[in-house]
């Protein structure tokens, strides 16, 4: 997937547009940036990789579009095999990211599921340790959200929803696969920016996602003493089919950062590949706040 130099430009705004829930990467237009991140100069280069995966295996919820997808395409590039976890109505962007992953010739592993299930939860991480022998990146990445202005309006079943999707199975997959991993082994959680500014249209998705820093730091203390380090990343906003198929119209055309733009997945990507390579061995219980420039507490 090519990039448009124009997505890493001052001033940058998604054109609206909207999809059906959960929405899928191949329909948005423009296409968010897989591969490449912004250069030195002003333009755009392809991400240049180091071999700080090499041989890794690596777990990624959500793996289908977004920031999932960029980072199971960073993480071949530096060397990484990947299990992707997503809905079925999904297939066609996980396919995808399975050719270009083994473009990069690593290895792909799907896996269509609703991952709300505890047992699908369970599937996913054996199923990885059958296809890959390992699991030494966990990287819970997949989310849901829904706008609802007032809490008055937010339907009790949207709340149950939107955490049993976003937290529910950061702990089942967490506690399946922690007896596979190894000291040197890492677990990143996504969590957001909302979660420190607080986003009134976004509740319950906002709550979730403070849960998620609360769940890292308590994980962290359990593990990182056996070296097993737990980090979290917390973006602002990002192009993905999230966007288009949960937000309104008027918040897509207010969709941007103090940078000028939103970020791009695979800007996002780049943190991932930091906290799952050695070069963040001091960082254990920490959130990277990739968020575009928003200063927030914690």
């Amino acid at each position: 997937m090519s990039a448009d130099q124009s997505q890493f430009d001052i001033g940058f705004q998604p054109p609206v547009q909207q999809q059906a829930p959960p929405g899928l990467q191949g329909k948005l237009d423009p296409q968010p940036s897989t591969e490449y991140i912004p250069s030195v100069d002003g333009g755009y280069q392809l991400y240049q990789a180091a071999g700080k995966l090499k041989n890794r295996k690596a777990l990624i919820t959500g793996g289908d579009s977004g920031i999932g997808k960029a980072t199971a395409v960073l993480f071949a590039m530096e060397g990484a095999d990947s299990m992707i976890g997503y809905l079925p109505e999904e297939e066609e962007d996980a396919q995808h990211t399975k050719k270009l992953v083994e473009k990069y010739g690593r290895k792909c592993y799907l896996y269509p599921g609703d991952l709300k299930d505890k047992e699908n939860c369970k599937k996913l991480v054996a199923e990885a340790m059958d296809k890959m022998g390992a699991i030494n990146i966990l990287f819970n990445n997949h989310a849901y959200q829904m706008m609802v202005e007032s809490i008055l309006d937010l339907p009790d079943e949207q709340w149950v929803e939107t955490f049993a999707t976003n937290i529910h199975p950061f702990f089942y997959l967490s506690k399946a696969a922690l007896p596979h991993m190894k000291k040197g082994d890492t677990i990143i959680n996504e969590a957001s920016v909302n979660a420190y500014v607080g986003r009134p249209d976004l509740l319950d998705y906002t709550s979730s996602k403070g849960a998620i820093v609360a769940f890292t730091r308590g994980l962290s203390n359990q593990y990182v003493h056996k070296g097993i380090r737990v980090n979290a990343l917390a973006p602002g906003p990002v192009w993905t089919p999230l966007v288009a198929a949960t937000m309104s119209e008027e918040a897509i055309k207010q969709f941007t950062s103090p940078m000028g733009r939103p970020a791009q997945p695979s800007e996002i990507a780049t943190c991932a590949v930091f906290l799952a390579s050695q070069d963040s061995a001091q960082l254990s219980g920490q959130v990277i706040h990739c968020n575009g420039g928003v200063i927030v507490n914690g």
